[in-house]
């Protein structure tokens, strides 16, 4: 069988999909699609691709059914960028494979994140891992964001001064905060990208 194309996601390859303040998710690449996964299932028995409703009711099934080894052959090449303390709760799910811009090698961005006003709430009572569900009042949460702002210009200020002064790479990003965004590609099969979302 030849090299699958899928009209959907050529539509979208290489455009960016922006996420939070600063951050962006895009699709790179994409080996297979609806084709590779019945051509997968249907190996067993030589039948190769029939028609369209049929290979959509074959799909149907397996998702049903939960027979997902045919959509591990769809494989899938993001670049994203997002915060560092979003992209370590992101890795926790060690189904994917990716590459990330190295601090060691690079000098790192000056982009960092900042939440929304919206976003900004106390601590939550009986959460102990979150925020509570109403915000605060405008002046305290913009108090929130100057306070963040300011601690990541003289943490990157810190940074910069350190460069320049010919610190090693390795230990000068030691201080940036988790606020900082990181950039990767990431690839997953298409079966694991279902357990991720």
């Amino acid at each position: 069988m030849a090299h699958c194309i899928v009209p959907e996601a050529d539509a979208v390859l290489d455009r960016e999909f922006p996420v939070l303040d600063k951050g962006f998710v895009r699709l790179v690449d994409y080996l297979g699609g609806d084709e590779r996964v019945v051509q997968a299932a249907r190996v067993s028995y030589g039948g190769g691709t029939k028609s369209y409703r049929e290979d959509a009711g074959l799909i149907d099934y397996l998702l049903r059914n939960r027979h997902t080894s045919p959509f591990e052959q769809v494989v899938l090449t993001f670049h994203v960028k997002l915060p560092i303390f979003v992209a370590r709760q992101w890795v926790r799910h060690r189904t994917a494979r990716l590459n990330e811009i190295s601090g060691r090698y690079s000098v790192m961005g000056e982009d960092f994140y900042i939440p929304d006003p919206a976003d900004i709430a106390l601590q939550s009572a009986d959460n102990k891992q979150g925020r509570s569900a109403e915000a605060l009042e405008a002046e305290p949460a913009e108090e929130v964001r100057a306070a963040f702002a300011a601690g990541q210009e003289r943490a990157y200020a810190d940074y910069k001064r350190l460069i320049e002064g010919g610190i090693a790479r390795e230990l000068a990003r030691i201080n940036l905060p988790l606020s900082l965004y990181t950039e990767w590609y990431w690839q997953i099969d298409l079966h694991n990208l279902f357990h991720f979302l």
